[in-house]
């Protein structure tokens, strides 16, 4: 579901980041107290689930692969804003630094997995939760609900965005110019393996945080339950790093099983390389994939110009220094969920230091 360079037009990729701008705006605004305080491990934590369980690729129908996101676990721990800021910063990590998902198309790629997904996920958790108690068994079933569908409604406006590409940008004979499949055969095919197996691993994703965390921390529930009964839990959570510890032992367990995602064959509906469409054996994958209709001889013309954007120090989760795959995948994650904290600490430190002028220049 990361769209690359080149799959997207220039002018689809703005709309996409001026539609995204307001979001994150507001959402820095919303979060900004949550970012000087003890909830910081919190955010960054969830943000690094998120990074992480996408490195778990998964075998989708049509010899393509998918991967959970974390769409619901991170607005019910979090909340719809923090949620927001959280996944974008791991989207924005894995886009710079590892060429998952592309720099032009970054907007976009946040606008499904990180406003429109969480967004989804969040308001279908607390109409079906309404004020039950953060320990009811409502809330697993709720969580695993509100994943299946918010993760199928992000994966259909990807769908959309790569549909509209052909109808909208083309060549003076009819070729496209980016992505190369229209809406009747791109919105099947980017459901196909959501609709079953990645929807499927967002579900239990999702309801099983939920029900750890009844059991373990309760409190950590409450950002996204308002209305939840009086003996729920505390009103907000209360964490620091040492309440966390659990959280981030979770992580690094994921971190280690990051490279079963190795395991399955074939490459992503709509994230093909440009060399990908001179290869045979890839052309038939995509076919297959697709409908059984052939992609274009070459790659796209605009596509072949924008992939070259941005090239990613560690592209694919493969550092080039690394001659084990395995271990290079593990680093990867590493490296990764180290940058997400920085990310975050620096974030707060300098939210913290602007509150501290401010309250200098006041009279």
């Amino acid at each position: 579901m990361h769209i690359p360079d080149g799959y997207l037009s220039p002018s689809t990729c703005a709309v996409a980041y001026a539609v995204a701008v307001p979001f994150w705006m507001i959402a820095l605004r919303k979060v900004r107290d949550l970012l000087q305080t003890r909830l910081v491990p919190l955010l960054a934590v969830v943000s690094a689930f998120c990074f992480v369980i996408m490195m778990l690729n998964l075998p989708l129908p049509g010899g393509t692969t998918g991967h959970a996101v974390g769409l619901a676990v991170a607005p019910i721990v979090l909340g719809p804003w923090a949620a927001m800021l959280s996944l974008s910063i791991a989207l924005f990590i894995q886009a710079v630094f590892f060429g998952d998902g592309g720099i032009t198309t970054f907007g976009a790629n946040c606008l499904n997995m990180a406003i429109v997904g969480p967004a989804v996920a969040y308001w279908l958790y607390r109409l079906l939760c309404g004020s039950a108690p953060l320990t009811a068994p409502r809330r697993v079933v709720a969580a695993a609900v509100a994943g299946y569908l918010a993760i199928n409604a992000a994966a259909l406006l990807a769908a959309i965005e790569f549909g509209i590409q052909p109808l909208l940008f083309h060549d003076a004979t009819g070729a496209p110019l980016y992505a190369p499949y229209r809406l009747q055969i791109a919105i099947p095919a980017m459901l196909a393996g959501h609709l079953s197996i990645a929807g499927l691993a967002e579900a239990v994703i999702s309801g099983g945080v939920v029900a750890y965390l009844q059991k373990s921390d309760p409190g950590l529930l409450s950002l996204s339950a308002p209305t939840a009964a009086d003996d729920a839990g505390p009103a907000t959570p209360v964490v620091g790093w040492r309440p966390t510890r659990a959280l981030w032992m979770g992580v690094a367990l994921l971190m280690i099983a990051s490279p079963l995602g190795l395991l399955a064959a074939g490459v992503a509906w709509g994230e093909w390389g440009i060399e990908d469409f001179r290869s045979a054996t890839v052309r038939t994958e995509i076919s297959l994939a697709s409908g059984g209709v052939a992609p274009p001889a070459a790659a796209p013309e605009g596509m072949a110009r924008l992939a070259r954007v941005w090239t990613a120090p560690m592209p694919d989760y493969a550092p080039a220094f690394m001659r084990q795959e395995t271990f290079g995948y593990i680093m990867s994650a590493m490296v990764g969920t180290g940058l997400i904290l920085l990310a975050f600490l620096s974030l707060s430190r300098a939210l913290r230091g602007g509150r501290k002028r401010a309250s200098l220049r006041s009279p």
